[in-house]
């Protein structure tokens, strides 16, 4: 039951708005005194051109932390990256259980071995199909179909309603490997009641539905069957479905399989714990690789996202020390491009073709398919669980408005337009916004975490953009010039539009500068640092069209 002043309510803090960083946060009870739970902690990966130096890019959690004595909990969906690769940066953060089932959790567990100086988590296993009760929150795991084992849609019951979470799911009766999305038990849970569906945006846009991965496995199979030579397939390391129709494949025609990568063994080796590898033969190293008949080899590498250091991509410059390719080898890309690796993606392949090799992707092929529904798909759960509330989450603006728009088409009048920060009160009464809190981004920035706000990042942005002159000047404490000003250039053309040697474009403004500026103002460190880094901008810009970031320095002798 609940008591007078209880409310329900959702805020995401990740993943709404944006693909990847996935992180939400439910709470109940009245606004002084809620218990919180969380649902997933992912990460995101940055663009190289927008955030020049920073890789990964993590929720900021700064409204959990004000919270973080009532949270009881986060919620594991599954083991995707943005849906768990925050945990290790930001689980610190927060000190709560994390809870998961058995693959995901061992997952995690094998990820934070493999990074220096990662923070003991605390991890709790949830069985399949299981159940918990954390504080006003009754929460059942409902297993689903997606690209990876043991993705779960979350029902989270409370005195004011149930919350269907999905997570990341599609429906898929031949799963090669992991769950199934059962028909019957999400209209069990429609017929007890669903106050909200939070549901998965990532695929509204495509009509139909998602093919199966058996399909996939069917495809993969003739192609490495009809293969005269090497054949390499890249792949989400975690998409342990696809990993085992290539072993399969392999076997069925008298090929060794190698698994090249970090990530790749990580996964294998987790997959083989929890039995998702059984009945297969031994999945071998890269040392094996040179000792195989040309014929008698598939190799599962990793890079499929064009990662400059994963395997794939070193493969194709031929720089890796156990793994090469020869004209008239195949390599599938069994995976699609993230938004924002495309072109990443494709220097990768425009290098293996140069080379000779062929290369198959999902343009010409069924080398993949999506873990995310389509409208069929969507149309298919709304029918199931008859939402009172849709929040379309998990998806960039154009997903999540025509998510909203669809979910009107299938009968659901409230639907909320969350993003990253809205706080939505789901119950009692009718649903609304009621605030923002604040949220954002962290980025990882070599070892440590920087706010979204800080400026090294536009810095950085601009010095690309413009380079960056470093001068040097000597005075004594009466304001003469000491020596020659030492200058510097990083960046800059060496020549202007008309042939001008920038360097002594640069020079001859230092000089006329310090030369125009009297005795006394030169006795002023920080007016002679301002005059010359305006003279600079000033005659760069006439002969190149740009104005570099400059650094000067008075040093006083």
């Amino acid at each position: 039951m609940s008591n007078k002043g209880d409310e329900l309510i959702f805020v995401p803090l990740g993943g709404v708005g944006e693909i990847g960083m996935n992180a939400g946060l439910y709470g109940f009870g009245p606004p002084k005194a809620r218990k919180w739970i969380m649902v997933d902690l992912g990460m995101g990966f940055a663009s190289e051109e927008h955030l020049p130096g920073v890789d990964l890019m993590y929720p900021d959690l700064s409204f959990a932390e004000e919270h973080r004595k009532d949270i009881l909990g986060i919620l594991i969906t599954h083991g995707h990256e943005d849906h768990i690769g925050a945990i290790g940066e930001m689980w610190p953060k927060l000190k709560v259980p994390i809870y998961a089932t058995r693959f995901t959790k061992n997952l995690i567990e094998a990820r934070r071995l493999g990074e220096p100086g990662a923070p003991k988590v605390d991890m709790r296993e949830v069985p399949a199909d299981g159940r918990l009760e954390l504080g006003p929150f009754s929460i059942e795991y409902v297993p689903v179909a997606h690209s990876i084992p043991e993705a779960n849609a979350l029902a989270i019951r409370t005195p004011l309603g149930m919350v269907l979470h999905t997570g990341d799911w599609k429906l898929d009766d031949t799963p090669v490997a992991g769950n199934s999305t059962s028909e019957e038990t999400f209209t069990r849970l429609g017929e007890e009641g669903v106050l909200a569906l939070v549901c998965d945006s990532t695929n509204v846009t495509r009509e139909g539905r998602s093919p199966s991965e058996s399909e996939v496995a069917e495809h993969l199979a003739e192609l490495i069957r009809n293969s005269p030579h090497r054949v390499v397939v890249t792949t989400f390391a975690s998409n342990v479905a696809r990993m085992r129709a290539v072993c399969l494949a392999a076997q069925a025609c008298g090929r060794d399989v190698v698994a090249v990568g970090r990530a790749m063994d990580r996964v294998i080796d987790v997959a083989r714990e929890c039995g998702y590898l059984d009945g297969l033969p031994e999945i071998r190293g890269a040392e094996a690789y040179g000792y195989l008949p040309r014929e008698k080899v598939v190799a599962l590498l990793t890079g499929s996202q064009g990662e400059a250091r994963a395997a794939l991509a070193r493969v194709s410059r031929d720089e890796h020390p156990e793994i090469a390719l020869a004209a008239g080898d195949r390599v599938i890309f069994s995976s699609r491009a993230i938004p924002g690796n495309e072109r990443a993606v494709g220097a990768i392949i425009n290098d293996l073709i140069e080379a000779g090799i062929e290369v198959i992707t999902d343009r010409t092929e069924l080398v993949h398919v999506s873990g995310h529904p389509r409208r069929d798909e969507m149309a298919a759960m709304y029918r199931w669980t008859k939402p009172r509330i849709a929040v379309p989450v998990h998806g960039e603006a154009l997903h999540l408005a025509e998510h909203a728009t669809f979910a009107r088409k299938q009968g659901v009048d409230k639907v909320m337009k969350a993003r990253n920060g809205t706080l939505i009160r789901l119950a009692p009464g009718e649903p609304e916004i009621v605030t923002k809190v604040k949220s954002g981004r962290v980025y990882k920035d070599g070892n440590v975490l920087v706010d979204a706000n800080d400026r090294a990042i536009p810095e950085r942005r601009k010095l690309a953009f413009t380079g960056i002159v470093s001068v040097a000047v000597a005075l004594d404490r009466n304001g003469e010039i000491k020596g020659e000003p030492s200058i510097d250039l990083m960046g800059l053309p060496s020549y202007g539009r008309k042939g001008e040697v920038i360097i002594d474009v640069v020079g001859d403004a230092v000089e006329r500068t310090l030369n125009g500026l009297s005795r006394v103002k030169r006795r002023d460190s920080e007016a002679v640092e301002n005059a010359v880094d305006r003279a600079i901008r000033s005659a760069v810009n006439e002969v190149w069209g740009k104005k570099p970031a400059c650094h000067v320095m008075v040093v006083e002798v």
